[in-house]
């Protein structure tokens, strides 16, 4: 692999990881589009590596409340949402295990993605529209939380979003845009390090290309910081409205290259 496609690939991984377009599907779409090997398992694990040190960079403060509250202190409102973080894990890797070859495989269909971009674009601007902003942050409670983590599980999909779904789910159980974003960038912190663990165990027969590993963990860490924070920012301002126009016009574009090819 060139650092070039490396970098390339860093910075589809660090914006598509936060912002509600899915990094799973410029991932795969790339390759398919510009005709370039499959990056595998070696540079997947590293582009997750890179949103795993922003996330953790970016909330580092957040984190370390969270895990003392959520051992020391359960009943204040650092450590519900600590726990509250920790259920909606659940479904979500539960759901993943069972389904992992699908994954891998079956769901990775260019039309499938280019369908799943549409549609998710559709229920991403819907969800945010019509939904009040009434609940905070510390409020979201078991239940918000425990459903927030089933629709997280859809993500396995490409084209869905982690971030996309987990949001829209929050948007329409009324919490306000920020906060579920904020809910969402924290909850992936433990997925994507809990995924990457799982995967790094078929590491050891996998020969890895060091340069471009590192310059694609180092360009998604950058590139995945700056997201989040734009993201943070942009939501107190606006809504989803001009994720749901990309994702409707790139899904379009997969769509209809999927069908002539």
């Amino acid at each position: 692999m060139s650092i070039l496609e490396a970098i390339i690939y860093g910075i589809l991984q660090g914006l598509g990881e936060f912002l509600p377009i899915s990094s799973t599907a410029h991932i795969t779409l790339a390759p398919w589009f510009f005709g370039w090997k499959d990056p595998g398992l070696a540079f997947d694990i590293a582009l997750h590596l890179g949103t795993l040190a922003a996330v953790i960079i970016f909330f580092w403060k957040d984190w370390i409340g969270l895990i003392k509250a959520g051992l020391t202190d359960t009943k204040s409102p650092e450590g519900k949402l600590f726990w509250y973080i920790v259920l909606a894990c659940v479904p979500g890797g539960i759901l993943g295990l069972i389904f992992e070859e699908h994954v891998e495989t079956t769901f990775r269909n260019p039309l499938l993605i280019g369908i799943m971009l549409i549609v998710m674009g559709v229920v991403i601007y819907v969800a945010d529209k019509y939904s009040r902003s009434e609940i905070e942050l510390m409020d979201i409670g078991p239940g918000r939380s425990f459903l927030i983590g089933v629709s997280q599980a859809l993500a396995m999909i490409p084209g869905v979003s982690r971030s996309g779904i987990t949001m829209a789910a929050g948007r329409a159980m009324k919490i306000k845009r920020e906060d579920a974003a904020r809910f969402t960038f924290l909850l992936s912190t433990p997925f994507i390090f809990l995924s990457g663990v799982y995967k790094a165990k078929d590491l050891v027969s996998v020969p890895i290309d060091t340069l471009p590993f590192l310059v694609a963990i180092l360009t998604s860490a950058v590139v995945g910081i700056f997201s989040i924070k734009f993201l943070l920012e942009y939501l107190r301002r606006k809504g989803f409205g001009v994720f749901a126009v990309y994702r409707l016009v790139l899904g379009a574009i997969v769509v209809a290259t999927a069908l002539l090819r």
